[in-house]
């Protein structure tokens, strides 16, 4: 499994607060299939003074999910990563039992949207057809398309002990995050999810538009490498929502760390499954919200 690198290439400074970017002067082009960012002609508003120039923007494109040549869910994603997407998806939101179920994952991309074409045990499948799902998901959506409040809100196994975690060793990681998100550096418009073992730092991340997204590009991408779920633990730059808490929680990932605020939801679930729930961590501080054991 390869550890994410630095950026290539150096971030762009970000904007001051004051400057404002007009969108009406894109131009209406497609987006160039499996492209992360796109240029655009912006007009700049700074202290008083306006300025023509371009500005990197994330992309975000219509991506299918199908089994066995059924749909079941289109969510708005980043389109990079989506085999490891497919993966993640499949495990975290329970619909295999493990990854030995997954059969197979081919990505075809058109010109403004991707299908991802997964193939899973047949037993799986069948299952899968009885709570088949053909929604639109949005990038900041909450219990993404399930139909009815049972199939969203399912009650996690109990966590493995997973790993022990010092503070320093946290903090030492949520330092390390920012120069491991290139897409972030260029857009200053998605989020990250990291992988993280004790004593060895961060070893694998991934970017997309939506959080939930970018959770199961990691998962998937940690599966695909045979990563031990229970040696180390996810840090997101996003909130903890409830479904954030549960796509770990699905996969055996014991210990969860956002830079952002937890919901009540999230906190009663991390308590109910035993998984140690960390918030407003930053590289000096974190709050525990449930089983603060697991950190020394």
């Amino acid at each position: 499994m390869e550890a994410a690198g630095a950026p290539s290439w150096r971030a762009r400074p970000r904007k001051p607060f004051f400057a404002l970017a007009s969108v009406s002067m894109i131009a209406e082009q497609p987006a160039a299939p499996g492209a992360v960012s796109a240029q655009v002609d912006i007009e700049r508003w700074s202290r008083g003074a306006l300025a023509h120039a371009t500005d990197l923007v994330a992309e975000e494109v219509p991506v299918a999910l199908v089994y066995h040549d059924v749909p079941h869910v289109v969510m708005l994603a980043t389109p990079a990563d989506l085999e490891d997407y497919a993966v993640g998806f499949t495990l975290s939101e329970g619909l295999v039992a493990d990854a030995q179920e997954i059969r197979g994952v081919a990505v075809t991309y058109g010109a403004a949207s991707a299908d991802v074409h997964i193939t899973v045990a047949w037993e799986r499948f069948t299952q899968l057809l009885q709570r088949r799902r053909n929604l639109t998901g949005r990038t900041g959506c909450g219990l993404c398309g399930a139909e009815r409040a049972e199939d969203a809100i399912r009650e996690c196994a109990p966590v493995p002990a997973g790993v022990s975690v010092s503070a320093a060793d946290l903090h030492a990681a949520i330092e390390q995050l920012s120069g491991r998100q290139p897409i972030n550096a260029r857009t200053g418009s998605v989020h990250a999810a990291a992988w993280v073992v004790p004593g060895e730092g961060i070893k694998v991340v991934r970017e997309d538009v939506g959080r939930h997204n970018a959770l199961d590009k990691t998962i998937g991408a940690l599966s695909r490498a045979h990563a031990d779920f229970t040696a180390g633990y996810m840090v997101i730059t996003s909130r903890a929502s409830y479904e954030m808490v549960q796509k770990c929680a699905t996969v055996g990932i014991s210990l969860l760390v956002a830079l952002s605020a937890p919901t009540a939801f999230a906190v009663r679930l991390a308590r109910r499954a035993g998984l140690t729930l960390v918030a407003f961590a930053r590289a000096d501080q974190h709050v525990v919200y449930a089983h603060p054991h697991r950190l020394t």
